[in-house]
């Protein structure tokens, strides 16, 4: 049986394959969830969480292993200018156990923490944004995370020991015409004896080119009726763990891109591959479910790199901008610089606050942070790209400049604009921001749907809908009148935290009005809610705005009474809260005033081809070419550029 080249699937199909790999359930308390219901329980993150003295002392003993290394074995110059990681800074990364960094110690890992995890790839991303794009994508989505949550000891023995020293994993989900919407995945896994064999190609395989192992995605067909003749055949989406040097297997193409440069990034095809059905991790089916669940966690190393991004940008801006004088003073001391340096400084605080904050949670798993791990990536990856591009503001010119062409002309090397470059691809890498504030929005008012879901589903019968409309009302008559008053109204609430009670009354206010909020547009839209994803935007961005404000305060009462830094932690916050309520307010008016619809009737008109005229007077540099390449399965006809680090 052979793939095709993409799947057609209808809008509802697609819609049941997403519902159907989230996590239905919610076992443990989660702070964000709670936040969209209107219910700020700063109980679930204060006292801030910490980490056992052991752990502690095993992180640090590894950051500064890989400082050592980073500081005297890594050339970031050199990986930017040749695109590549040299073979023997990934050998050593290996020695060192950077590859092992997740894995317990009983598989040869080190067995680090979450919040370890994450300095180490914030610490590597400095020195190379390329080193911790590798050690992420193999700790974080490849091999050894599914492996934990969903292999098998056999697996596992098999394995972990190799991904924690010597083998390098990869990723494999993402296909030609296939991003976010997995229903049209075209890769097949087709099982034959103790075999499954694997027909497709694979795009923006990170790590793809010098991988030796590899986590795929691939459907198996759902078997005919009555001529199945094992037990446990589903099908559905599989994850498999394949060997990257099995027969039949090609990297067709090394990718290149606007930054990330040294990534070993690429297009891989399968052409009948074998895979024993001892690699299938977990039952048919599941494989977006593993992927998803993967991600609740692995999400952080993004946000991880972007706070070291953010602390990067703060030292060159601090650095830069009391060196540079203009009109008589340093540029730091005009205000419309001063407001950039304090921005960069206070979301760092943040990020960093929101990053600790998820990290630990995730350590303790008291909690279910599904939610904050999401929000942490879209809060990271937009601030940061921000940040760097308010870097390549204060130096001018000198920020536009590549670090080469600064050094060939005598002064210092600051890769401001590789930066930016290099941020960019974390607004969409593991998931875009668009299709992050429709996951968020999915489960913040999945407590809505799960109680008026059938009354807004035009396929429900009406005695179920007579039914959901009892269950709702019960629900909303006792939950509604609980989004009238809070504490957030009584000027002695949260005084313990001093300077930053005030701000955490206007979260705790802010969260009454976000459920009154989103409650109203479900009242109003209905079933239609699902198709305003820029109303849901916005309420996902006020969230990730509360949440970074609660992290931000939490971590700062935190350091104050620990006595390290307290007095400055607190004035970040400080600043940070009042500049996040700005924004707050003005996305809370844009929920209702804005111009969805005269951007929508625009769209179409562009789309229709009225709007050519506006076209007109230019030259497109772009090359001939379909838009999408082909992607039907069969044989490879390029030479196989998979290049393992051995």
């Amino acid at each position: 049986m052979s793939a095709p080249t993409a799947r057609n699937v209808s809008e509802r199909e697609a819609r049941q394959v997403a519902e159907a790999a989230r996590e239905q359930d919610w076992h443990k308390p989660s702070f964000a969830k709670e936040l969209f219901l209107g219910r700020f329980r700063l109980d679930l993150i204060h006292p801030h969480p910490q980490p056992a003295p052991e752990a502690v002392d095993k992180g640090e003993a590894f950051l500064g292993v890989l400082r050592d290394f980073l500081e005297t074995k890594v050339d970031g110059a050199r990986i930017e200018r040749e695109s590549r990681i040299p073979d023997e800074t990934i050998t050593g990364l290996k020695e060192i156990g950077a590859f092992g960094m997740k894995i317990d110690t009983k598989y040869g890992g080190l067995g680090l923490t979450q919040v370890y995890y994450n300095k180490a790839l914030a610490l590597a991303g400095t020195a190379s944004p390329a080193i911790g794009a590798l050690l992420s994508a193999h700790q974080s989505i490849g091999v050894p995370q599914p492996l934990k949550m969903f292999g098998t000891q056999e697996q596992k023995d098999a394995f972990l020991p190799r991904c924690a020293r010597t083998d390098i994993s990869a990723f494999l989900l993402t296909e030609p015409d296939v991003g976010s919407d997995p229903a049209r995945l075209a890769t097949t896994a087709v099982r034959d004896g103790d075999d499954y064999v694997l027909d497709g190609v694979k795009l923006w395989t990170t790590n793809g080119v010098i991988a030796d192992l590899l986590v795929v995605m691939a459907r198996v067909p759902k078997p005919d009726t009555g001529a199945d003749t094992y037990e446990d055949h589903k099908g559905g989406i599989t994850a498999f763990v394949v060997e990257a040097d099995s027969a039949g297997i090609t990297v067709e193409n090394r990718n290149a891109f606007m930054g990330l440069r040294g990534i070993e990034n690429g297009v891989t095809r399968f052409h009948r591959v074998r895979v024993p059905a001892a690699n299938r991790i977990g039952p048919e089916g599941a494989g977006l479910k593993i992927a998803l669940t993967t991600l609740n966690t692995g999400r952080l190393s993004l946000p991880a790199v972007c706070a070291g991004a953010g602390k990067w940008c703060l030292k060159i801006a601090r650095e830069w901008s009391a060196a540079r004088e203009q009109w008589g003073k340093p540029i730091a001391e005009h205000e419309a610089v001063g407001a950039k340096i304090a921005y960069i400084a206070a979301t760092t605080f943040a990020l960093e606050a929101v990053l600790d904050l998820s990290s630990q949670m995730a350590d303790e798993d008291r909690n279910d942070i599904r939610i904050e791990a999401a929000l942490a990536k879209l809060f990271g990856s937009e601030a940061a790209w921000l940040m760097a591009d308010e870097l390549v503001q204060i130096r001018g010119g000198r920020g536009f400049e590549t670090a080469d062409s600064l050094a060939a002309r005598g002064e210092r090397a600051v890769p401001a604009e590789q930066v930016l470059r290099d941020l960019r691809i974390n607004r969409i890498f593991e998931g875009s921001t668009e299709i992050m504030h429709l996951l968020i929005a999915r489960e913040a008012v999945d407590a809505h749907l799960s109680v008026a879901g059938d009354l807004i589903d035009p396929d429900t019968s009406l005695g179920d809908k007579a039914k959901a409309g009892a269950k709702a009302g019960g629900f909303y008559a006792r939950w509604l009148p609980k989004l009238v008053a809070g504490p957030g109204q009584l000027p002695t609430s949260y005084a313990e935290f001093g300077p930053l009670a005030g701000h955490l009354r206007y979260i705790e206010r802010s969260a009454r009005k976000l459920a009154r909020s989103t409650f109203y547009a479900m009242s109003r839209w209905q079933g239609r809610m699902e198709t305003k994803q820029n109303f849901l935007a916005r309420i996902v961005d006020i969230g990730a705005e509360l949440f970074a404000m609660s992290a931000a305060c939490v971590r700062a009462q935190h350091l104050a009474a620990t006595g390290e830094h307290g007095q400055e932690a607190r004035r970040l916050a400080d600043t940070f809260c009042r500049q996040s309520r700005i924004r707050t307010e003005e996305l809370f008016a844009r929920l209702w005033t804005n111009t969805d619809g005269a951007d929508r009737r625009l769209t179409r008109a562009v789309l229709n081809g009225d709007l050519t005229w506006l076209e007109a007077g230019i030259v497109d540099p772009s090359r001939e070419g379909p838009w999408i390449a082909d992607a039907e399965p069969g044989p490879a006809t390029t030479d196989n550029l998979h290049r393992p680090v051995h």
